[in-house]
């Protein structure tokens, strides 16, 4: 039956394979089966190509110069910020705010929140499920304010329950942050469905999507959030890198999250006139490089086809949910009806941190731990999990490899 289900939904991606050239490497003597992906993936060669040919041959600082090279490098900088508008569907490319990656991006909505928005007695909404990216500038924002956390449950299977979400949205609810995605869980959230109720409230509305970005089409005005935030990294990117994409109006109404060079218009020792959209918001020498190769990844993704992606996950995700369903005494975490690309499990009588040395002895790279999502560890009253998350390149060998070793490993902890 496996074999079956092999040749019935073949993968066809050995060509993008060949496109990531660490994959031909060896782990422990061993082919690398790379199945850490939410935590960062590799990079295909047009990306890595698209950052050596800026530092080759066009670098400069950007926007400042009236020289050849500046002009060049500015050029390709703001190119890159269109490429991200078209890649989640902004409007227009000042709502594009070029950022270090997710964590930036949250940081700077929680700051400036913190400064200009949140009051002692408002709230703000999150879920048991989010990132410690997604919860500690919350925490943070509310100490400062005086705002209040409030926490939306998970149940057994890694879902929102939706109706504690109804139950808490209230009047006071001045923000909801909640992730798209869930990176311990794969947990797909309704996050339409969140910002349309948040907005009937008049709450803001931020999607944290580093594990939305590489897993399909983004679109920020269907889902019509006040803001989304991505990493590069995810999404056969640079790391480093990333964006914060904001509505004018709100991205407008919030003061400066840092200050410096760029995010200024005049500058006198008695006052400041900041800089319009997106540069308000970014102060200093950019990262050029990483922008620039962070479009082409944008690029080499709509290339494959975002519906080429997710049935290629889709399926690998289905193959290594059957295969590994023949571990004994496998627990799986994270079995919402809507999920992708994730597969978090433990092993009775072993400790995750031990199945994943020996799972790397055999070449096979997988995490281990709470995936920086610790509340949600606790809640379910374990120390955390194994994880084997996939991309665009995984193939059903590597799933093969993976429950191979995962079986040896058990043999040998227990």
């Amino acid at each position: 039956m496996i074999e079956a289900v092999k040749e019935k939904t073949a993968l066809n991606n050995e060509a993008l394979r060949a496109e990531f050239s660490i994959l031909s490497r060896k782990v422990n003597g061993q082919p690398l089966v790379y199945l850490d992906n939410a935590a960062s993936s590799q990079k295909p060669d047009a990306v890595i190509e698209a950052i050596d040919r800026y530092y080759h041959n066009e670098h400069s600082n950007v926007h400042r110069g009236v020289h050849f090279l500046s002009q060049l490098a500015t050029e390709k900088f703001e190119a890159a910020r269109e490429t991200m508008r078209a890649f989640v569907n902004a409007a227009e490319t000042r709502e594009v705010i070029f950022t270090k990656g997710t964590t930036d991006g949250i940081n700077l909505v929680a700051n400036c929140m913190a400064r200009s928005v949140l009051r002692p007695g408002d709230e703000i909404l999150i879920s048991e499920m989010e990132h410690h990216s997604n919860i500690v500038p919350w925490q943070m924002a509310a100490e400062q304010s005086g705002a209040i956390l409030v926490v939306v449950d998970t149940d057994a299977s890694g879902q929102l329950v939706m109706e504690d979400f109804y139950a808490k949205l209230n009047k006071r609810t001045k923000m909801v942050s909640v992730v798209h995605i869930s990176n311990s869980l794969g947990t797909v959230n309704p996050v339409k469905e969140i910002a349309k109720a948040a907005h009937k409230f008049g709450a803001k509305v931020l999607v944290d999507g580093a594990q939305g970005a590489p897993h399909g089409h983004i679109d920020v005005r269907d889902i019509d959030c006040d803001f989304y935030t991505l990493s590069a990294h995810k999404m056969y990117g640079p790391t480093g890198m990333g964006i914060l994409y904001g509505k004018a109006a709100e991205l407008e109404a919030l003061p400066p999250y840092q200050g410096g060079g760029e995010m200024i218009k005049d500058v006198t020792f008695e006052k400041t006139t900041y800089n319009e959209l997106p540069f308000k918001f970014e102060a200093g020498t950019p990262n050029i490089a990483g922008a620039i190769g962070m479009a082409a990844a944008a690029d080499w993704m709509a290339g494959v086809g975002h519906d080429k992606i997710r049935t290629i996950e889709k399926n690998l995700l289905e193959y290594a949910t059957e295969q590994l369903s023949e571990v004994e005494g496998i627990r799986f975490f994270g079995t919402a009806e809507e999920k992708t690309s994730v597969i978090s499990f433990l092993v009775d009588g072993t400790h995750p941190y031990d199945m994943g040395a020996i799972i790397d002895k055999m070449g096979v790279a997988v995490r281990t731990g709470h995936h920086c999502t610790q509340p949600l560890m606790a809640k379910y009253g374990i120390p955390g999990t194994v994880r084997a998350s996939f991309a665009v390149y995984n193939t059903y060998e590597d799933i093969d490899t993976l429950t191979a070793a995962v079986k040896r490993a058990a043999k040998m902890l227990k």
